[in-house]
């Protein structure tokens, strides 16, 4: 799970840098954040399925909430994404950034964060940061409205930094996440003997 959301994160925050899209062009910029939008949503399914069997213990239903909310959000960054890069394939004047779907995944990441950080504050830095990375994206989506009547993006610049901001922050939660499960591994058997003797 931790995995998932790094590698989605990484790909969410080189996607924005203009130089990147240079290097690789639209095109493959827009499979980046596509791959990325996978990574999430597996990333979100996996969380919801390991927070469903504690949900009647208690903060686990606040877990699971949060992890379903999120899930959701990643489906609708999965559209948004895939409209981006079947756009981008067709369309050679095409626009990256598709309102709709961003502002339903980043309304639903701010939700999840929300309830996230309620109920898990007091256990460590990782609820602010998240609900910081979802803030970030929230304000990515409000940047990256294409207003109707001119076709231009309110402020592309504040979009891609702040993409790139919540992606920082939620690829530092989930560089955590891994640490967490690697000191939770069982030692080794024959550093597990040698405590046994000692």
């Amino acid at each position: 799970m931790a995995a998932c959301f790094a590698i989605g994160s990484v790909c969410f925050f080189v996607g924005p840098f203009p130089g990147y899209v240079q290097l690789v062009g639209e095109g493959a910029d827009a499979i980046t954040f596509f791959v990325g939008s996978i990574f999430f949503t597996a990333g979100g399914a996996l969380q919801t399925a390991l927070a469903a069997p504690a949900r009647h213990r208690p903060g686990g239903q606040a877990a699971w909430a949060a992890a379903a909310i999120q899930s959701l959000g990643t489906v609708f960054f999965n559209v948004t994404t895939y409209q981006a890069l079947h756009t981008a394939i067709t369309d050679p004047q095409y626009n990256r950034l598709v309102w709709r779907p961003d502002a339903l995944g980043s309304v639903c990441f701010l939700v999840s964060g929300a309830i996230a950080y309620a109920a898990f504050r007091r256990e460590g830095w990782q609820p602010a940061i998240n609900l910081l990375g979802c803030l970030f994206f929230g304000i990515s989506a409000i940047a990256g409205y294409v207003v109707p009547a001119t076709g231009s993006i309110l402020d592309l610049a504040a979009a891609n930094w702040n993409t790139a901001l919540g992606a920082a922050c939620f690829f530092a939660c989930a560089v955590s996440g891994l640490v967490s499960a690697e000191e939770r591994q069982p030692p080794e058997p024959r550093e597990r003997l040698h405590s046994t003797l000692n």
